[in-house]
């Protein structure tokens, strides 16, 4: 199988039905912000992240594969055949509960504090910005998506904070307040 099929030249690109959809259409531009978000944290993890913290953000990667499916998938036909491509409020327990073993781990925040750190830290920051970049396309589709799937991107970001912040002061890097 070769890597082009020449079938997006003219601009539009298959959604999982079969429908052709241009390639600025909102809910392409959609999925592939979760691609780009999946595209971070693999630059995250080439920054020689801790072996746990790196088989975490693996899990992230693949459910991220899931919900960039769910998107492309707006009739809703694929998740029922593939169920790894279904993401549920399962999967949203399983990040609320590493967000709070992790923030276990981190002194409090006082403050607002400013991206950086070390290269793995600073690349979950901007994954955080990319990953409420995808949330706010999210939202804005039409028909709305599943609501499972804001939920599970909302409470992303808010896990990508918080590995930021163990990343970092777990290297030693000090978090500059604003």
């Amino acid at each position: 199988m070769k890597i082009y099929t020449r079938t997006g030249d003219t601009g539009e690109t298959s959604l999982f039905d079969g429908t052709r959809a241009r390639k600025d259409d909102a809910r392409v531009d959609a999925y592939g912000e979760v691609d780009e978000l999946n595209a971070w944290l693999g630059l995250a993890r080439a920054s020689h992240l801790d072996p746990a913290l790196d088989e975490e953000i693996v899990t992230i990667q693949r459910d991220l594969f899931a919900l960039g499916a769910q998107l492309a998938d707006p009739g809703g036909k694929l998740a029922p055949r593939v169920t790894k491509a279904v993401i549920g409020d399962d999967h949203i327990v399983r990040l609320e509960e590493l967000i709070d073993r992790l923030e276990e781990q981190l002194p409090p925040l006082r403050r607002f504090i400013l991206a950086g750190g070390t290269p793995a830290g600073a690349a979950l920051h901007v994954a955080r910005t990319v990953c409420r970049r995808a949330e706010r396309r999210m939202v804005a589709l039409d028909p709305p998506v599943n609501p499972v799937l804001v939920r599970y991107t909302n409470r992303l970001s808010d896990l990508l904070f918080v590995l930021a912040r163990v990343v970092n002061y777990r290297a030693g890097a000090p978090e500059t307040e604003w």
